[in-house]
This record gives C-alpha cells, structure tokens and sequence, in this order.
C-alpha cells in the first residue's frame, strides 16, 4: 500500500465513455485504485454507478469532480458552432442540432452525490475547491485531492487544505485541468511539473500524463510523486465499454497524432486528431461547456455508427505504449511492476 494505504498505481477519473462501473471496480479489485469521473453524470446516476462499483468490489474507489466553470453565454458564437455541426450532422443522417437547453449538471446536487455514495478520495479538477468545502469534506472522513498543471495552482489548492495535489503534465489525454492564468492552462511536461510541485508543496503529489508502463511510474517515483496515475492505458483493457469505433481509432494512432483541441467542448482537451479537430482548428468557439453540451448528440451518434471522424478521441501522447494490456487487473500488475516497495 502506498499513499493514504491506497494502491500506487490509480486509474485516471475519465468522464464519459469509461465512466463504468466495470471498469472502475475491476481496477480496484485487481489491485489499483480506480476512479469514477462524474463530471458529466446527472446526481441520481452517480449514486446508481457508486452503488453499482460496491456491488462488484469492496475495495476503495474514488470520485472525480469539474469545479463550477465560469462561462458566457454567446448566442451568436453558439450558433455559428451549430452551423458548422449541422454539415456533420446531415452526414450522419440526423436532424439540424439545436442549442441545447442545459449545457452542465448542477455541481451541487453533484456534489451531495458524491458524498452520500462515500468514496474513499474526492477530487477536483479545473479549479479550487476552496477552503471551506474542503474543510466540510475532511471533517466527513473524506480524502480530498485536487488538480494542477503548474505550480501556482498546486499553492493555491495546499493552501485550500487538499491532501494531495494531482501534477497534470501536457502529456495528460483529456481535458486541460488548469484553472490559473490562461483558459488552456500551463502547458508543463509531466517529468518537469512533479519535482516541481515536490519542492513547492509540503503535501504528497500524484503523477498524472504520459504513463503508461512500468518506465513511468518508476520515472515518476523517482521524481518524488507519491502515487501515479495513468488514464490512456486503461481505455483498452477489457473492462472498459468504449465503442468499437474509439477502440479501433487508438490502436490506430500513432504519437504524431495527438493534438490539444478545443473543437468538441470549447476547452482544450488532448486526444487524437481526426476531421472535427482539423477543421475546427483555430476557429473561435463559445465557452465551455456549451460546445460539449452542443456536440454531444453527433458524438453519441457517431460512435454508434462507427464514424471516428466525429468522436471526441481522447487519449494521452503515450498511447502507443499499451496497445494490448487485457485486463484492468494485468495492467495493474504491470503498471505496479515499476514501483519499489
């Protein structure tokens, strides 16, 4: 056992398509510490998948959060996104989009979610949980963990009362969780931002971007992190329930092919780059989320219909590390192979 007598190795929180009970329990069961990203789950949902995950497994597992998000609403910019949406969505044979009438759950309904389903970590990205939600929820019992992508965030978020800090490098697939400066956040090397975080905090850090076998996570207990987190790997085990489309597009892609992109929510993410990313690239959007609340119908039926030209690929630069890992538990054990007792 390792930091808070969890597991070294620890499932990134991805929201959307790995959001599975499966997956997070076979993670957890076979030896790590996965994690559910609720970011984009309604609350009754999280509380139907916590539920779920205690049924599979009782070990430990946690659950990840966005911090509330400020954005503006721009009818115009909004609308300009879903004429270009609508050429791809006559493609696929839908209907016209139309502007979505809500763009994100609501935090705090989300929030009393997560705690009634009593996870053993509670994590935050794309901001500070502040210091008074994060007292409330230590003196529940709750680890709580937030996300930085540079030093001033890690600061911020120990001064806030986090236990540990999660260094996000630019290697990381899937949305930027950065919150200080500017909307893209610090673009900082995973094997430079966690010795920089080790020496600037007092609280443990947790390695996440670009680990994907057992070279990086010994690389990064070497550089201090108390635990790592790999997130990109986990998508091809065979616990995980992306669709045939996603699967075949990552065991395609080569490392040239990742890109940030802000083209399916309106912040920049990391995944692989396909039509929607190219064809989008530099146009301005509106804010986040109304672009993912926006897109979200081409997604979904995109990957039903085996079209990876208009799915959201996220994925991290290491992917093409571990292309065949089997199951979460054998990924787990080879992951673990890299850290020293």
């Amino acid at each position: 056992m390792s930091l808070f007598n969890l597991p070294p190795i620890w499932m990134a929180p991805m929201a959307g398509e790995a959001s599975s009970a499966a997956l997070v329990a076979a993670v957890s069961a076979g030896g790590g510490f996965g994690q559910l990203g609720a970011a984009y789950l309604a609350p009754a949902r999280i509380a139907e998948i916590a539920a779920d995950i205690r049924a599979r497994t009782d070990r430990p597992f946690g659950i990840n959060l966005f911090c509330p998000q400020p954005w503006r609403r721009d009818d115009a910019a909004l609308d300009a996104y879903l004429a270009r949406l609508a050429v791809w969505h006559a493609e696929l044979g839908l209907p016209a989009p139309t502007r979505p009438e809500r763009c994100e759950e609501d935090f705090e309904a989300q929030l009393a979610a997560t705690v009634a389903a009593r996870p053993a970590v509670i994590s935050f990205v794309m901001g500070d949980p502040g210091a008074t939600r994060v007292a409330a929820l230590k003196a529940q019992g709750f680890t709580v963990i937030g996300t930085a992508t540079q030093v001033a965030e890690g600061r911020l978020l120990q001064a806030s009362g986090v236990d540990a800090v999660v260094a996000q490098g630019y290697e990381a697939g899937g949305h930027r969780g950065g919150f200080l400066g500017t909307p893209e956040g610090a673009l900082i090397g995973t094997m430079a931002l966690v010795p920089l975080l080790v020496d600037a905090l007092d609280i443990p850090v947790i390695a996440a971007g670009g680990i994907a076998d057992a070279r990086g996570v010994a690389a990064a207990q070497a550089l201090g992190a108390g635990a790592v987190t790999a997130g990109t790997a986990f998508l091809l085990v065979d616990e995980c329930p992306l669709s045939p489309a996603y699967r075949a597009a990552l065991l395609a892609a080569q490392d040239a092919d990742s890109t940030l992109t802000r083209a399916f929510s309106g912040r920049f993410a990391r995944g692989v780059a396909n039509r929607v990313t190219r064809e989008l690239d530099g146009v301005a959007l509106p804010d986040f989320p109304q672009p993912n609340a926006a897109s979200r119908g081409m997604r979904q039926a995109a990957a039903k219909a085996g079209r990876a030209d208009f799915i959201s690929l996220w994925a991290g630069q290491a992917l093409p590390l571990n292309r065949a890992p089997g199951s979460a538990a054998q990924l787990v054990a080879a992951l673990t192979q890299g850290w020293r007792a």
